[in-house]
């Protein structure tokens, strides 16, 4: 069999679609599985260090003011739905995946018009305009939340949740600690502010680091790649057993299962981790993402008790105040782990592609 997983550009979506390929692979060994992603995005590193070749479309997002990229969005619109469909030609896929991002877009729709089984993972609680678009053509949406009807046809959805990498919820504390060299009597904090790092979680972070070590409190702050030198600089300031200053966590399961709060941006793969580790959170939405869907993930985990939020605009005044009171506060940290590990769907990825399978054999 042959599939086509399209799409990224963060890694909400890049791991997701890694998750579902591991899983056909797992079921299906000589699975032929091709990536299309977006020239320029992360997919096009990530992608091939799992494993997997993938092939890059010339397609950038809208911008939302007019700049000569989006005069040239209709031109690269068509020549990205053109270069998929000689794709699909080419590879002749028995079905075909979107995850989101660019390239997602295009490889549905050349798939669609050729009468290809398709399905799209939304991974938010708030569908974007191209998903909703497209999920009049697709077979099937398999989403993360419920009340999704709103979005898309009711006789095709399926709640199945987000793929989650499920070693992420078994790293061991111990071996965690010494990873990163931290204090096993210390209380930790797990600053991640996503795969592209975020400018309001890391400048908090800096003006909170005197705070943090007066509190006696270990730091493992995610900067991303932008921020990092100017963290690397602050860090030297701070116990150096005590911080570590990170552009990219790969061992997030050990980053996880060190942590006893965790202060994240709310896109849909931060949360669904959280959810499967059990972890207390403060999740600070970003303003910047389409439809402010970060916020709704995070009200979805707000009002059932399982996290707590802060917004962008009052993170500077307030972020840190709320992270040293539950630090504090182990009750009210057990109490949150308990109700957002409620809310983990671990076998997501086994349910996706089990949706996958039976459209082929219709």
């Amino acid at each position: 069999m042959k599939f086509i997983i399209s799409g990224g550009g963060t890694g909400g979506h890049i791991f997701p679609a890694v998750a579902i390929a591991n899983e056909i692979r797992r079921r299906q060994p000589d699975a032929e599985i091709l990536f299309v992603g977006a020239n320029g995005r992360m997919e096009m590193t990530r992608v091939p260090e799992a494993g997997y070749k993938i092939v890059g479309l010339d397609i950038t997002g809208l911008q939302r003011r007019l700049t000569p990229q989006n005069i040239l969005f209709p031109v690269r619109v068509f020549r990205s739905v053109r270069k998929a469909g000689k794709l699909i030609q080419e590879f002749r896929p028995n079905a075909v995946v979107g995850v989101g991002g660019y390239a997602s877009a295009p490889v549905l729709l050349a798939a669609t018009s050729r009468g290809i089984p398709s399905l799209i993972q939304e991974q938010n609680s708030y569908a974007g305009l191209v998903n909703k678009l497209l999920g009049r053509r697709v077979s099937k949406i398999c989403v993360a939340y419920d009340g999704m009807e709103k979005f898309f046809p009711t006789d095709k959805i399926v709640l199945t949740g987000n793929p989650v990498r499920t070693e992420i919820a078994h790293g061991s504390r111990a071996e965690a600690l010494q990873f990163f060299n931290l204090d096993p009597s210390k209380k930790t904090l797990l600053v991640i502010g996503g795969s592209l790092g975020a400018r309001t979680l890391n400048l908090a972070t800096a003006v909170a680091l005197p705070r943090l070590r007066e509190a006696g409190v270990q730091l493992l702050w995610q900067t991303g790649k932008i921020y990092f030198p100017e963290a690397r600089q602050q860090a030297q300031s701070y116990a150096a057993d005590r911080l570590q200053a990170l552009e990219f966590i790969q061992r997030m399961d050990l980053a996880y299962a060190a942590a006893d709060v965790v202060i994240s941006r709310a896109g849909a793969l931060s949360v669904s981790e959280l959810c499967l580790t059990g972890k207390a959170s403060i999740l600070v939405p970003s303003p910047n993402v389409a439809e402010d869907h970060q916020t709704k993930n995070a009200l979805a985990l707000v009002g059932k008790g399982a996290a707590v939020l802060i917004t962008d605009e009052h993170a500077p005044t307030r972020l840190y105040d709320e992270a040293l009171r539950l630090l504090a506060a182990p009750d009210r940290q057990q109490q949150l782990s308990e109700r957002v590990r409620e809310l983990a769907r671990p076998d997501a990825t086994t349910a996706i592609v089990n949706e996958l399978f039976k459209l082929i054999k219709k």
